[in-house]
């Protein structure tokens, strides 16, 4: 592999040619009707997002191996904005119930308002997230689609089939594929050759690894190592084209970390503790998201709950971040940065 990969220096190249840039708000689920693309497009530089979450990725992995291990991963902190403290959901530190609130931007537990999805196989009921819920529940792949965009999901397990179920008209491109490196591929495909607002990529390595050999393991950390590889073979696809270079962003987060055998005690901050990073087009290179947002706030090793008034960095804002980027509402019913507002760029 080698020691540093072309993505600072030319995200750093797209960055500069963007001035008076403002911070990213969401507008709140139903105060205006989601923009068709065209307009979006003169409204944001942002025309395409591409969200990926590594599972299992816990960030002490990314201080440990350092930037000549993980060149890629460096490089989007050092293009954009980041934290290696953001929290997962704070009922369960597993893969299905965080992953899914990446996506519709809710918590977990059903009778506060959260999407309901408390397992985390490949069972058939409930059969969808609404039944889940006991009720409706959107999702981003909802509101892009709804707005005229196209959505697609890359997923290497295949208990990501209950989205599909959940939302059939709205994700038009699915692709579950156990292997890491061939769903990679597919994913570079699909860059390459189809115009997409949303792509929504899970890899799992990591996660397989440190359950056969131990989260943090040297095992583990060459998987990080080569998980690292595929996030960069995504984004030079999108750095090779000019075009998408200038109007994509790429969001990488986690649904939980882990130690040893297990991460599924939700106590653990080695199973809390996530990353968070987005990069592209208006967003400050090297930033501190805890910086650019004051009504965010650090968590330092706290787990936090969701009564504090300002809440840390969740993986929860996936869905209406990358909404917010792409110049429209939050999804209706969501909580994560709904009333926070998660900056990615300074306010003047």
């Amino acid at each position: 592999m080698q020691t540093r990969s072309p993505l600072a220096a030319l995200l750093a190249s797209v960055l500069v040619t963007f001035t008076g840039a403002q911070a990213l708000a969401v507008v709140p689920a139903g105060h205006d009707r989601p923009a068709a693309p065209a307009a979006r497009a003169a409204e944001s530089d942002v025309t395409s997002v591409v969200a990926i979450s590594l599972d299992g990725l816990n960030p002490t992995a990314l201080t440990r191996l350092g930037r000549a291990r993980t060149p890629y991963l460096h490089d989007l902190m050092d293009a954009g904005a980041s934290t290696l403290n953001a929290r997962t959901e704070h009922e369960l530190t597993i893969t299905l119930p965080n992953h899914t609130g990446m996506v519709t931007g809710r918590r977990i537990q059903a009778s506060t308002g959260g999407h309901g999805v408390t397992w985390n196989d490949d069972r058939r009921r409930p059969a969808t997230v609404q039944a889940a819920a006991g009720g409706p529940v959107e999702s981003v792949f909802t509101s892009v689609h709804g707005s005229g965009g196209s959505t697609a999901l890359f997923a290497s397990k295949t208990k990501f089939s209950l989205w599909k179920r959940s939302w059939p008209a709205s994700i038009d491109l699915t692709r579950i594929r156990l292997d890491n490196t061939v769903l990679t591929r597919a994913v570079v495909r699909d860059i390459r050759r189809e115009d997409r607002e949303l792509r929504f990529v899970h890899l799992s390595l990591p996660d397989n690894v440190g359950h056969e050999r131990g989260f943090m393991s040297r095992a583990y950390l060459r998987a990080v190592e080569q998980v690292d590889g595929l996030v960069g073979q995504i984004v030079d696809s999108v750095e090779s084209d000019p075009t998408r270079a200038g109007s994509t962003a790429i969001i990488v987060t986690s649904d939980h970390g882990g130690r040893g055998a297990s991460h599924s005690d939700a106590r653990s901050i080695e199973n809390y503790r996530i990353a968070f990073m987005v990069a592209g087009p208006g967003v400050d290179a090297g930033a501190d998201l805890y910086d650019l947002n004051d009504d965010y706030k650090d968590p330092g090793n706290r787990r936090t709950t969701y009564d504090q008034r300002r809440q840390p960095v969740r993986n929860g804002d996936v869905a209406n971040l990358a909404l917010d980027l792409l110049g429209l509402p939050a999804v209706p019913g969501s909580e994560h940065n709904f009333l926070q507002d998660l900056d990615v760029s300074a306010t003047e």
